[in-house]
């Protein structure tokens, strides 16, 4: 503790001899014995410079000081007749050592009461407890309070709200119970302790019998432990009724009130009436526009999040790690990277922190965004990355078809003695997966346990079969998931059908799809897969009975959808889509490229079109899938050797994904492609997956 600090919470002057106090002691008898008078010196002498110790923070020597005064034995003893002691030595370091977490020299100090005969009462006991419970010695502080001949309000309280903190529940409400009187801190430390441990009905439960105590009324530190518990249990209801309790009783004037308030109705789904709550708040902190901001995003309402974020730096609060973390987070689920790099730009102007995990957040935008480039500029001007920013970086590369490069930097990152987890194993995989390293893949799978002493989860399942599968190995994929010691979900029978896709296994695409339609029997892609499936092997009778499945169960196709950013304006397009203002130019343009595209060999590719109907529709059909006409609409809308980069929320065909190889090499053009699965970047003719995702 700092010096200038530590006065205001000094007590040792307080309570030290003054004259007056020296002559009435100098008026007892026994105090004309010199042995005694000489003692009665040393005392005070040692007093002041424990005092002096403690004012300059060497608390233990001012302990060992207390503790090995063997000369003054026999004086205090004397002493002890006459009066009692002093107790702002003991007071003062009591709160030492709990200001320092010092609980062995706390205890020391409580050794010393014992033995030196002192009896403390109500204000020195309440400290020993306050100093054992926040040194986390529970145990001791309830022997203390045991012990106690006289307890007030005070000592309830820390017991109380000591228990409630460490999760000791039913210890603090006994003790609760117990209690002659409470006051709003008695209430507040329940209700608070059991909503941090997620028993919202119980504290829903308290906080009416609060209501309903005559002697009682909420404060602010109450209403806001109960909407809390109302944001836990995503009851509006209760919310708003809270918030009529606040309006009527005047605590609407304080923003930790209006903050929790904001708080509620956000994670009650309300988010129009949290961001009312918002804007009346008189003095927002960073806190409440970062959960704000927050909101929006979670709520898929990417514009208005990033609207407040702009209005956030344009305000007298500065944004923290935590709201870069969470602008740039959003950015990367949306793709959003001119956004991602405005933000960049300002927290450059600013200064952030480059130790901060806003860095990572950085890191993790650009990969998201394609731009692996400068992620990996971040990435070396973070001074020690952490593993989420390694993660970040490994992931980024092997989802943008670098694989090697991606496997390279694993290799640094274990050459780096930082602590691995499970996560980063799952873009090392990833990286093998993309590159069809099925051998160097199942090396680290079986290193994760082995090497690196972690236990596989169901991600690294998954990644392994989706690797064997995609190769082609379905027995060795099998061999695997019958050993695995948790049931398969999802993810990993959805990768053993992708891998069915490919090679065309139709039996064990079957079984992967009945497995799957038990899981989520609403997901169309199982069944849009299953129907690829049968339609490549001819069975349009089975394809239409995948149909009508779907319409007796009320399953829709996603639709597929593409879009294009130019001149910081947004362009969406769905399959065949002819509402684009340029719809007939773009149109027009493909036919144009549609010829190009044969001349240099181009074949379309059929297999997948879900209508048994002729070849020349089949190809029709596919002209207009809406990743071409977003590319095409690139291309006329920018200026000649300008990157394209398109974003489509399902998995590109191959068809899209051939044709798309051909226009990069006919427009000479770079066409990015990110789609749910990953990067494919086509220049000349060429793709960056090889033609293997």
């Amino acid at each position: 503790m700092k010096r200038g600090k530590f006065r205001t919470l000094n007590t040792c002057n307080l309570f030290q001899p003054n004259k007056t106090t020296f002559f009435s002691y100098s008026s007892q008898s026994n105090l004309h014995n010199p042995f005694i008078q000489k003692s009665f010196f040393i005392s005070n002498s040692n007093d002041s410079l424990i005092t002096s110790l403690c004012n300059e923070n060497k608390f233990k020597e001012a302990i060992d000081i207390l503790c090995n005064q063997k000369r003054l034995k026999e004086a205090i003893h004397i002493l002890h007749q006459i009066n009692k002691p002093h107790a702002s030595i003991y007071s003062t370091l009591i709160q030492f050592c709990r200001q320092n977490n010092a609980l062995e020299e706390g205890k020391r100090v409580h050794a010393h009461i014992r033995a030196s005969g002192f009896k403390p009462g109500v204000f020195i006991s309440n400290r020993l407890l306050d100093m054992y419970a926040k040194c986390g010695s529970l145990v001791d502080a309830q022997k203390v309070f045991d012990a106690m001949s006289e307890r007030d309000l005070c000592s309830y309280n820390t017991m109380i709200s000591a228990y409630a903190k460490m999760g000791l529940l039913e210890q603090a409400r006994k003790l609760f119970d117990e209690m002659p009187h409470r006051d709003n801190f008695s209430w507040t430390a329940m209700i608070s302790g059991y909503v941090r441990y997620n028993q919202t009905v119980e504290a829903l439960d308290l906080y009416r019998s609060m209501q309903r105590n005559e002697n009682s009324v909420s404060n602010k530190f109450t209403v806001s432990s109960a909407l809390a518990a109302v944001s836990a249990l995503h009851c509006l209801r209760l919310g708003r009724e809270i918030h009529g309790y606040i309006m009527r009783t005047g605590l609407d004037s304080d923003e930790v009130v209006w903050s929790a308030l904001s708080d509620m109705y956000g994670k009650c789904g309300s988010i129009n009436e949290a961001r009312h709550i918002f804007d009346r708040m008189v003095d927002r902190d960073v806190i409440s526009w970062t959960a704000m901001i927050g909101r929006y995003f979670e709520e898929g309402r990417k514009e208005e999040g990033f609207a407040l974020f702009s209005e956030l730096t344009k305000s007298r609060s500065r944004p923290n790690e935590f709201t870069f973390a969470g602008v740039l987070n959003a950015c990367a689920v949306h793709a959003a990277e001119e956004l991602g790099k405005q933000v960049h730009g300002y927290m450059t102007r600013i200064g952030f922190d480059p130790y901060s995990f806003a860095a990572s957040a950085l890191v993790h935008m650009y990969s998201k965004c394609g731009n692996v480039e400068n992620a990996r500029r971040v990435f070396n001007g973070i001074p020690k990355p952490d593993l989420v920013s390694w993660t970040s970086l490994i992931a980024g590369y092997a989802q943008n078809g670098m694989p090697e490069k991606a496997l390279e930097y694993f290799e640094l990152l274990l050459k780096s003695g930082t602590q691995l987890d499970h996560i980063v194993f799952v873009g090392v995989l990833t990286a093998c997966t993309h590159a069809g390293l099925v051998d160097k893949g199942l090396e680290y799978f079986h290193s994760i346990k082995e090497k690196h002493g972690l236990t596989h989860t169901a991600d690294h399942y998954a990644c392994i079969v989706d690797l064997l599968a995609k190769s082609g190995r379905f027995r060795e994929a099998e061999g695997i998931m019958s050993t695995m010691p948790m049931k398969p979900d999802k993810f990993l029978w959805a990768a053993l059908l992708g891998g069915c896709r490919i090679h065309g296994n139709l039996e064990l695409a079957k079984q992967a799809a009945e497995a799957l339609f038990e899981i989520e029997p609403e997901n169309p892609a199982t069944y849009i897969t299953m129907a690829n499936i049968y339609a490549t092997a001819g069975m349009w009778t089975e394809v239409s009975k995948i149909r009508k499945i779907m319409d007796d169960k009320g399953v829709v196709k996603k639709p597929g959808l593409s879009w294009i950013e130019v001149k910081r304006e947004v362009h969406v397009f769905l399959v065949g889509d002819t509402s684009h203002p340029k719809s007939k130019e773009i149109h027009e343009f493909l036919g144009q490229l549609s010829r190009r595209m044969r001349e240099e060999g181009y074949i379309p590719d059929t297999n997948f079109v879900l209508h048994d109907v002729e070849e020349e529709q089949k190809e029709q059909n596919l002209s207009y899938h809406s990743e071409k006409l977003a590319v095409a609409f690139g291309i006329i809308a920018t200026l000649p050797g300008t990157t394209i980069k398109v974003y489509k929320n399902l998995r590109t065909c191959v068809d899209c994904h051939n044709a798309i190889k051909f226009i990069s090499k006919i427009v000479k053009r770079k066409i990015i492609v990110r789609d749910s699965n990953r990067f494919h970047s086509f220049e000349d003719g060429n793709c960056s997956c090889g033609d293997y995702w």
